[in-house]
């Protein structure tokens, strides 16, 4: 793994214009959105700066430091899981919308309204599943019921 030196951003300084006067301005390019998240890339910087940082005297703890990357370790297999999680959870809906063409359903739309139809179609488009009865896209998840085909 490398490790990247933490480089201070620089920001230029800005004419200030005759609308600026009187007020603070700040420059457009140096206003950042704060991160919301912890990912691997954050508390890769935060180890280093605390490297970086550190008494030359009294350095960072083996056990510490061994302590922290288990957990940098731990955090991205858990990442990792929770993808993988997210992914087996689509593909069986796919597969269960799949399941249905052919069959006659029930569903029950967020306003209310029942029916029962042939199940002709899936589509895959959105984040849930749509089943195509008659000419609605009724969502997977408003599918109430399944009946057998009649036979033949």
């Amino acid at each position: 793994m490398t490790i990247q030196p933490i480089t201070p951003q620089s920001v230029t300084p800005q004419p200030v214009t005759p609308q600026a006067v009187g007020g603070p301005s700040t420059p457009a390019s140096s206003v950042r959105s704060p991160v919301q998240t912890m990912d691997a890339n954050v508390f890769m910087t935060l180890l280093v700066a605390q490297m970086k940082n550190q008494n030359p005297s009294a350095p960072m703890d083996t056990n510490q430091m061994m302590s922290q990357t288990i957990q940098l370790s731990m955090m991205e297999k858990t990442t990792e899981m929770t993808t993988n999680s997210k992914e087996a959870f689509s593909l069986q809906m796919r597969s269960a919308a799949a399941q249905l063409v052919g069959h006659n359903v029930d569903y029950t739309l967020s306003d209310g309204t029942t029916g029962t139809g042939l199940a002709g179609s899936v589509s895959f488009a959105g984040s849930v599943p749509t089943v195509k009865v008659g000419t609605l896209s009724i969502p997977l998840d408003s599918i109430s019921g399944i009946t057998a085909p009649a036979a033949s």
